[in-house]
């Protein structure tokens, strides 16, 4: 058998291999293009301080706090370190085998080996030992982790876990075992010491059971998984790529599956868009901040403006093929629109590709969500939405025709201001106080008025997200089954309740954690929202503090009738 070749030397250079761990995981970090000095560092040390969030959100607050791209975020976060073998065996593996063969030894030989094996060990335990610290979100929970039973498949399941629900079930059953552990440990043998004990196993049980139920496939992935993977990569990499030219750049074993027809079907399945034999996908890394980039393009290449009816307008606009599948792309994200492609263009060039918003529900939710992220055409944004509220219940006021106008009038100076010798007076706008009309924003008016019609239950004090915003708007907040809810998440004094509310005092967190769930639920973002919550005139709330959420937690009795909820939108 192979093994029995197997030297002293041999296994002297392989645990020498082991200890070097680190500096083989900073070769692969330079070949990756990961930075590897003392930047490294910080950023690791401010990722292990961090409260339990869904992974998502955590790399892009790494991001901005670091000011790198998403993608370059992402690979550290992810990283893990790679499998070591030996012949093919993995070190547990090897060690077994080693050991089987000693027994066949005598003298110098045998000693030799010892020493060999436990070397061997003792750098397999270093390699563990850096498995578990790449699982950042569990580093204030090692202690309790390393005395459960687990292999490095085990890690890398754990490793492979992103969203937050499942990372704090974990950490409640780590938790679990180390309060019994810490309690333990302060008594003599008794009858409470054996209790702990046993509360001790049945975490381990419990832990055991969590790491079964991950599949292996979350870290495992089959050849049709890898082939999308492979197609998806390419696509958003190499824009324009060929079927034919997806399949001669796969490696042998994806190359041997597939074919430019499999290839083909796989693309359309996997929602690619194809341009006369071209494949284009926008990257993920767009979608996940797609408000802010389609507010970067309509800045660049789009248009906020009114018609001479007063009609909002905003469109998007590109050229080529290369255009017609961003504008194909930005549609399928965005879920409103309507696509005109193929356009003749005016200089008789190539085709010319629009993306148009017509309806007032449309522009507003779009304008609505960008807004925050405008650098150029913020000021247009803001007319429009003025016009749209005005429009939908102030039609019948004094001053609405003047101020559609005055909209009007603003709205050419914003979109024509920097062009030289533009004709003003063709549409009587003075572009010596037309500037000045932005003071009579009727916004202001619309609040006061709509504040008066309403029935007075004071201001909005508190927030509550739900995944579906217009149900929530219409029907109010039903409330959730405490029998669903772990006893964390209930207080003592409203567990035997049947149904109780959530709501908190930040606004930014509620969104955060909605979208959160939407994410892990499959549930299209555009449903989600926050409402604001009249609380001065509801029972008072009971008050939960969580040291992964940035603000307080109200939970009260029952649901909320709508007539409490102000929309946010």
């Amino acid at each position: 058998m192979e093994y029995l070749v197997l030297t002293s030397e041999k296994l002297k250079n392989t645990a020498e291999e082991l200890e070097t761990l680190e500096e083989e995981q900073t070769k692969v970090m330079e070949e990756a293009g990961l930075p590897v000095e003392d930047n490294t560092k910080i950023e690791l040390s401010w990722l292990k301080n961090q409260s339990i969030m869904n992974e998502y959100e955590l790399i892009r607050n790494m991001s901005m706090e670091f000011k790198t791209n998403l993608s370059e975020t992402k690979k550290m976060v992810e990283e893990f370190p790679r499998e070591y073998l030996i012949d093919g065996n993995d070190i547990s593996k090897t060690v077994k085998t080693l050991r089987k063969y000693r027994r066949t030894l005598k003298g110098e030989n045998k000693i030799e080996l010892t020493k060999g094996i436990d070397t061997l060990i003792m750098a397999y335990s270093s390699h563990l030992d850096d498995c578990i610290k790449s699982i950042y979100w569990l580093n204030k929970y090692e202690v309790p982790l390393r005395k459960m039973n687990f292999t490095e498949q085990d890690l890398k399941k754990i490793h492979s876990i992103k969203d937050y629900d499942n990372r704090i079930k974990l950490v409640d059953i780590l938790c679990k075992y180390w309060e019994s552990d810490i309690e333990a440990k302060q008594l003599n043998y008794c009858e409470q010491y054996s209790k702990l004990h046993k509360e001790m196993s049945g975490a381990k049980k419990e832990f055991r059971s969590f790491v079964k139920s991950i599949t292996h496939q979350s870290i495992r992935k089959n050849i049709s998984d890898k082939m999308n993977d492979f197609i998806i990569k390419s696509v958003c990499d190499s824009p324009g790529i060929s079927a034919r030219q997806l399949h001669e750049r796969m490696e042998n074993k994806l190359y041997k599956r597939a074919s430019p027809q499999i290839i083909s079907k796989a693309a359309d399945k996997l929602g690619i868009t194809n341009i006369n034999g071209s494949y284009y996908k926008m990257n993920d890394d767009i979608k996940k901040d797609l408000y802010a980039y389609t507010a970067a393009f309509i800045d660049s290449d789009g248009y906020i403006t009114v018609d001479k009816n007063y009609n909002p307008r905003v469109g998007l606009v590109a050229t080529g093929d290369r255009g017609k599948a961003f504008m194909i792309e930005i549609q399928k994200a965005l879920g409103v629109g309507k696509l005109h492609l193929d356009q003749k263009s005016p200089q008789n060039t190539r085709p010319v590709n629009r993306l148009n918003f017509y309806s007032q529900a449309d522009v507003t939710e779009l304008l609505t969500k960008c807004r925050p992220h405008f650098r150029m055409k913020g000021k247009n944004a803001d007319l429009l939405l003025e016009l749209i509220r005005m429009k939908k219940s102030y039609k019948k006021a004094d001053w609405y025709k003047e101020r559609c106008d005055e909209i009007f009038k603003l709205m050419k100076y914003e979109n024509h201001k920097d062009h030289v010798n533009y004709d003003f007076n063709k549409y009587n706008v003075d572009i010596e106080t037309v500037a000045k009309l932005h003071d009579n924003c009727k916004t202001g008016v619309m609040d006061d008025l709509e504040s008066i019609i309403k029935e007075d239950l004071g201001s909005v004090t508190e927030y509550h997200g739900t995944l579906n915003l217009k149900k929530v708007l219409d029907e109010g907040i039903n409330g959730s089954n405490t029998n669903t809810r772990s006893k964390k998440w209930v207080p003592k004094k409203l567990r035997n309740v049947k149904k109780i509310t959530y709501t908190t005092d930040n606004k930014k967190g509620a969104y955060s954690f909605v979208k959160m769930r939407a994410k892990d639920l499959g549930i299209d973002e555009k449903n989600i929202g926050v409402v604001g919550v009249k609380g001065i005139k509801l029972s008072k709330p009971e008050i939960l503090k969580d040291d992964a959420f940035d603000g307080i937690i109200y939970v009260r009795e029952g649901g909320i009738d709508n007539k409490y909820l102000v929309n946010l939108e």
